[in-house]
């Protein structure tokens, strides 16, 4: 309904506001519209320049390093990861990804497999419910740091913590995979010619 114009931000923000008892408890949501606002509002400034980069990239690589198509493991959820296939596996399944999720797919893409983030863009809107192109594929750029001052990415522990170990407890690589690490390493393993771990 938002996607396609048949309700307003406005009007959701208000129904968020409505159906909370604090404010606060809606934040969070409301966040999330702003940042879809936001996204819209470049949309309308640049058009189809939202499928160029909007800044160099902060991962000590470029263009040329990053490669133009997504591998038929990650398109076919057979990447070893329990949690990328299954992320895969939800997102070709139901249309849909929580936002977070998103985060850690667009990351692993990117930046562990060195995929250039448009490749991912664009099949994520072949398979999103609710994607438009504005919110994908800024979102995408700001976790490659074609869009934001530095890289978003992720480890382990970060994973289970924010799936309750879902996936970690049943992947045939826990405990030596490639999310394994503090910030600092995974940082020092994925942008060896940045200071990003500083």
């Amino acid at each position: 309904y938002i996607r396609h114009g048949v309700l307003t931000l406005a009007e959701v923000r208000d129904e968020a506001l409505e159906r909370t008892t604090r404010n606060d408890d809606a934040e969070k949501f409301i966040q999330e519209l702003a940042y879809r606002d936001f996204f819209q509002r470049v949309y309308h400034a640049i058009g189809d320049g939202i499928w160029e980069n909007q800044e160099d990239w902060k991962t000590g690589f470029n263009d040329d390093d990053y490669s133009p198509e997504l591998p038929e493991d990650i398109i076919g959820g057979e990447t070893g990861l329990a949690c990328v296939d299954g992320w895969r596996n939800e997102l070709v399944e139901t249309g849909y990804l929580h936002n977070h999720t998103r985060m850690y797919f667009a990351a692993y893409v990117v930046h562990w497999r060195r995929i250039h983030w448009r490749a991912g863009a664009q099949w994520f809107l072949v398979h999103l419910l609710d994607g438009d192109p504005a919110s994908n594929n800024l979102s995408w750029q700001w976790v490659a740091s074609t869009f934001s001052h530095k890289p978003y990415y992720f480890n382990r522990e970060n994973i289970e913590r924010f799936t309750n170990g879902v996936y970690c407890r049943q992947c045939p690589v826990y405990g030596h995979c490639v999310f394994e690490g503090t910030y600092d390493e995974v940082a020092e393993d994925l942008f060896p010619n940045t200071n990003i771990a500083d």
